[in-house]
Parts: C-alpha cells; structure tokens; sequence
C-alpha cells in the first residue's frame, strides 16, 4: 500500500488529535488511513530488552479502539493499524516514506509560551522526505479556513507549492502564498535612495513570487490564489496570516551535515508557534 494517509498514535490527546484529522485528509485524498503506534525500544538494543506483554495489550487495544471510533464516524473510510518497533523518529520516518502524508500530533503550552515541538516530532520531521503535519489537540478537524504557504523566492518551490496547491483544491479552498523579505541593509545608509529603491525591489520581489505561482494556478485553475511580499521576517508573516487557516504549509530543505539534519529558521518557528495545523515539505 503505497497510497494512504499514516498517523502516529502514541495515547495523547495530541495524537488522538492527530488520528482524527489524518481521518479527515484520507478521506479528502480517497485513500486508506494507516494508524501506527511504535513501541519505544531500540531494534538492536545492546542488552536483551523485551517490551512487556501488558504494554503490547495496551497499544493493541488503543490502536483497534482509535480505529473502531474513526470507522465508526466515517463509514467507508478503510483503516489498518500497525505496531512498530525501533527509535519512535525513525520508524514514524519510515512510515512516511510509504505513504502521501505523515499525521502526527505535537503538544502546546499556551498562546503565551506557543506551539512546543517534542524532540520525537522534530527528529521525525527532520529525518522524513514525506510531508509531516503536526497537529495540536485543540485542532479543529474542518476542512474550513485558508491554507496557508510560506515561501522563498530565492530559493525552488515546487514541492511546497504542489503540495499546497493540491490541499487548497481538496478543500475548495483559498491559498494564500507568502514571502517575507528584507530590504538589503544599504538601504539604511542612504535614505535618499530608499523610497525609489525599495519600490523598484518591492514590485521585483512581487512578479518573482507571480512568476513562481503562476505554472501552478494554470494546473490548479479553480484555486484562488492570494499572494503577497510583505517586508520583514518571514516566519512572523506567515504566523499573522495563519489566524483560523485550515492548514499552514512550510518548507524544509534536504541537507545533512556532521551535526545533523536541518530543518530551518522559519519552518522551526511556525511549527513551535502556529496554531493551526502544519505541513513541513521536505524539498531540494
């Protein structure tokens, strides 16, 4: 099964969350859900290590029980569940890499203290190619509300925008594509050039990010597409244009280093503050 919708179920209510808007994206998509639930030990443990017999009953029975209720509110929609072992970020990766989508849910602290990411949901993010949604517990599971993209015009696109292109069509819903930027800081120095300088970089900035739209409005003709290039930090735009979105969708570039993966400044700021749910697309 090469085309479904996976979603990590771990016995939170972030997960549960979680479940419930994978439901509801498999069924937007057509395709099975499958729900997984990894068991917390490494596959190669240097000393014999076996998970206990009342833990597996557990995670058996909260995966046939999720599944039952999600059957139950969406009849027809086909559901299997699985239970895997090894480190939770890799396996909940290797899950992803058979499936469309990877749903799984990250706890918040509050308006206040904002969007806080588990390390197993950061690692996951970063080790996967799939897209992962993180979803939070007070996630509403409409398919109401923009998606939002946030972009980089310097930088190619076309996994992000294919992604959020195809979630907006699915929803019949708006897309509003946003870059932030920042003037170069000459511009600071000499004011008299600043108002002729910035509008000549604004409108460029602009037709670079329509340019950048515009083969994916022609393949997704009944799309409205909103884009804007408001001055400042990206990241911050794209949370003030989050507000009652359905979905906000980020970008995160594939490269590793000796220090590990990357995931990125913006991406890792939306995904600890927004609260709604987001997609992080891994792309070249």
């Amino acid at each position: 099964m090469t085309h479904h919708v996976t979603v990590g179920l771990d016995g939170s209510a972030e997960s549960s969350a979680a479940a419930r808007w994978a439901a509801r994206e498999a069924l937007l998509r057509g395709v099975p859900l499958e729900i997984v639930h990894v068991e917390e030990w490494l596959e190669h443990p240097p000393l014999p290590v076996s998970t206990t017999e009342i833990t597996r009953r557990w995670a058996d029975a909260l995966l046939e029980e999720t599944a039952q209720e999600l059957r139950a509110a969406h009849p027809g929609l086909e559901v299997t569940t699985s239970r895997l072992g090894g480190l939770p970020s890799e396996a909940l990766a290797r899950a992803a890499g058979s499936s469309s989508v990877l749903v799984i849910g990250s706890r918040g602290l509050g308006s206040v203290a904002g969007f806080v990411v588990g390390s197993v949901a950061s690692a996951t993010i970063a080790e996967a190619r799939q897209p992962v949604v993180l979803v939070r517990a007070s996630t509403d599971t409409s398919t109401d509300g923009a998606v939002i993209a946030g972009v980089d015009v310097r930088r190619p696109c076309d996994k992000l925008l294919a992604f959020a292109f195809d979630e907006a069509s699915r929803r019949g819903s708006r897309l509003h594509v946003v870059h932030g930027w920042k003037p170069p800081p000459i511009l600071s120095y000499a004011p008299a050039l600043h108002p002729d300088a910035l509008q000549e970089m604004s409108h460029g900035t602009a037709t670079a990010l329509d340019d950048m739209v515009k083969p994916w409005s022609d393949k997704f003709p009944t799309v409205e597409v909103v884009c804007s290039t408001p001055i400042g930090q990206a990241a911050v735009h794209v949370l003030d244009a989050s507000h009652d979105a359905a979905l906000v969708v980020v970008g995160r570039r594939i490269r590793t280093s000796a220090f590990g993966t990357h995931i990125g400044p913006v991406a890792h700021a939306v995904m600890h503050h927004c609260a709604a749910p987001v997609a992080v697309v891994a792309h070249d």
